[in-house]
């Protein structure tokens, strides 16, 4: 073979190799918005029934205007995609969502989401 087409076998072989590089690190940002997204959504969802336990009358199993007493489903602690705890107060809750995948060295998505007596709630994601 010639010093030439040597050559471009190398460029070749470099190019392919940056190419796979990156395609990798693209992959593993999709997984981890992915994640974000899918803990931030279960947050939401979780807030949703603490919200709805808060506007039920206490007659109808609900808490009749306070958060105390509600509590995460228990087929809704542990999912798929992460653990999820709450603190409950009288007239908040902080729900805790940690995904289940490590996304940077040690690292796993977490959302906060912390849910208030009028009704609005706010995600924070670590």
């Amino acid at each position: 073979m010639g010093q030439q087409q040597l050559l471009l076998i190398v460029l070749g072989i470099i190019v392919v190799g940056v190419a796979v590089a990156f395609a990798i690190a693209m992959f593993r940002q999709g997984a981890i918005d992915s994640k974000r997204d899918l803990v931030m959504n279960e947050n939401a969802n979780l807030a949703n029934m603490a919200i709805q336990y808060y506007r039920k009358p206490q007659m109808l199993g609900g808490g009749g205007n306070t958060f105390l007493g509600w509590a995460i489903p228990s087929e809704l602690i542990i999912t798929a995609s992460g653990n999820y705890w709450a603190e409950v107060y009288q007239d908040s809750v902080v729900i805790i969502g940690t995904g289940n995948d490590v996304v940077n060295g040690t690292d796993s998505v977490r959302v906060r989401t912390t849910v208030t007596a009028n009704t609005h709630f706010s995600l924070i994601v670590h």
